[in-house]
């Protein structure tokens, strides 16, 4: 069958799955301001994510007041305690893995879930997940839009919810989701970091697709 006429052009292509393959969690940062333009680019980017029910979940805090930020550090900060003594015999090698850039990146997004959810049935009444679906869904536009920026965007989950939404004023009924590091970097790692520091590797993809019916490990 021939290319759909709706395609992009190969350089196009190109560019967007180089995106894909080149996305990287990152946690090392220079500090340097970003452009206020391309801010909006990424902003803009992340506000025209799909989203179940066109609901747009998603509620963006950017932190500019310095003690605020010095105070989500130090959320995150015990939090990673609490994660390493959890994860047993892997925790003396979890305390050496960098796993925020708080302090060193340009900006930091407290990407979070609205109130009032409960309202939006459309997609929602048996899967009420969806919403959080939706709000990664902007997540990613906005990791991908900065990787063809030249920008390094992590990922931060290792926080109290109960208490950065305290912190935040964030009201009854929505939850912040994710901390996000963006900014300038020196260079994106060769491999997602998880994989460079041998923590974990990456699956084999033809082991994460089924045909028609799930399948365990190693079966036909």
């Amino acid at each position: 069958m021939s290319q759909s006429h709706l395609a992009f052009s190969q350089l196009e292509r190109n560019a967007v799955y180089r995106a894909i393959a080149e996305r990287r969690d990152m946690r090392h940062f220079i500090a340097a301001p970003i452009d206020p333009l391309i801010l909006q680019r990424l902003f803009q980017a992340a506000w025209q994510a799909p989203s179940v029910g066109l609901m747009q979940p998603w509620r963006m805090i950017r932190i500019t007041d310095h003690k605020l930020r010095r105070a989500i550090h130090t959320l995150v900060e015990a939090e990673r305690i609490e994660t390493a003594k959890a994860l047993g015999e892997r925790e003396a090698e979890f305390l050496q893995l960098k796993v925020e850039g708080i302090k060193d990146c340009a900006e930091v997004i407290v990407m979070s879930l609205m109130d009032k959810r409960e309202s939006h049935i459309f997609g929602r009444r048996t899967l009420p997940e969806m919403d959080l679906a939706s709000v990664a869904c902007a997540i990613q536009n906005m990791w991908l839009a900065a990787r063809a920026e030249g920008l390094g965007m992590g990922w931060v989950s290792l926080f109290d919810p109960l208490q950065l939404a305290e912190l935040l004023a964030i009201p009854q009924g929505a939850c912040p989701v994710a901390i996000l590091c963006l900014g300038h970097i020196a260079a994106y790692y060769q491999q997602p970091m998880l994989e460079q520091e041998n923590w974990r590797q990456r699956q084999p993809l033809e082991e994460l697709i089924f045909e028609n019916r799930w399948q365990a490990p190693n079966s036909p």
